[in-house]
This record gives structure tokens, sequence and C-alpha cells, in this order.
């Protein structure tokens, strides 16, 4: 069973379908500040606060996936996440904002499981674009293109590594058919 992304809503059970401001559960908030914590290197300064996460949920439009390390997407309330994705929709459009795999589950097919479930909920929402911006040389980019994600521009010297030095954002789309 798919699950539907999770609009704010208490549970998945209780997943709107439509794109309301509903209080999100912070026992997924906690769940997606473990995962950023462990999965964003320190010193790229790409890891989002408690607060600038929960302040994007509550903007119309943007939600949330998680990933267990069965590789359900349906996460037990006990159970803790080792992947997640945060991402915001507008018309025919969909940013993912955030995406990160815990080191210690990665290489084991759950950021495939977990972009191939943003696609495909992106999808079913009837989108036909997606976006993503990615540092330069950032490891991910080698899943975003074997999930047909193409480069289409650069923001140069967009990100500020915590010693300084300057690094090009590069912005991918995935146009779907």
């Amino acid at each position: 069973m798919r699950h539907q992304p999770r609009f704010m809503a208490v549970h998945p059970m209780h997943a709107c379908l439509a794109e309301l401001s509903v209080m999100h559960p912070l026992d997924d908030v906690d769940r997606i500040m473990d995962v950023m914590t462990s999965a964003f290197p320190a010193e790229y300064g790409e890891a989002w606060n408690r607060r600038q996460v929960s302040d994007a949920l509550l903007l119309a439009g943007t939600h949330y996936g998680l990933i267990a390390r069965d590789g359900s997407m349906l996460i037990r309330e006990d159970e803790p996440a080792v992947g997640f994705y945060l991402a915001r929709g507008i018309l025919d459009e969909e940013e993912l904002l955030l995406f990160a795999i815990a080191p210690e589950a990665r290489r084991q097919g759950l950021g495939h499981a977990l972009l191939r479930d943003f696609i495909e909920n992106a999808r079913s929402r009837g989108k036909k674009r997606l976006f993503l911006e990615m540092r330069r040389n950032n490891p991910a980019g080698i899943l975003y293109a074997a999930h047909g994600f193409q480069p289409v521009g650069i923001r140069p010297r967009y990100y500020r590594g915590l010693n300084g030095d300057r690094i090009d954002a590069i912005t991918q789309e995935l146009a779907l058919d």
C-alpha cells in the first residue's frame, strides 16, 4: 500500500489529500531532525534547524515523507525514521527542499525508494515538473540523475561552508509525463 504524502496531518492514516494547514505532529519533526543531524555534513551548513522545518510545514503545499529502516513509508509511532524528504508544491510544480538518508542506512536502496515515492506522489497529485537544488559535488547527485533529474541552472557561490568557502548550487529538473 502506498502512503499519501503527509500534509501536516497527525498520522498517515489521517493524511489530508488536499494541501491543508493542519498542525504537523511534533514526533515527525523529531524524526526529521534526528535524520538531518546525522545526514548533513556540518562543514557545508546545509541542515535546517527545528524552527525552519516547523515553519516550512505551516506553509500551504508543504509536506514530507519518511522512510523506516525496512523501507516502509508508514512508520509506527515508536519507530525512528532513517530518511525523509520535505517538499513544497504549487500549481503543477513541486520543489524538493530537503532530502536525506541517515549515514548508517545508506547504500541499501532506501534513498532510491524514498525518491521514487516522492516522484510518484507528485505525479499522483498532477505535478508536471519537479525541481531540486544541490551543492556542486554532492554525492546525492548520482541518485538524482538515476531518477532522471537533469541540471538546468547554476547559482554561483550560493552555499557557504563553515570555513568560508563558497560553493555553487546546481538546480535540477525532472519533467513528468
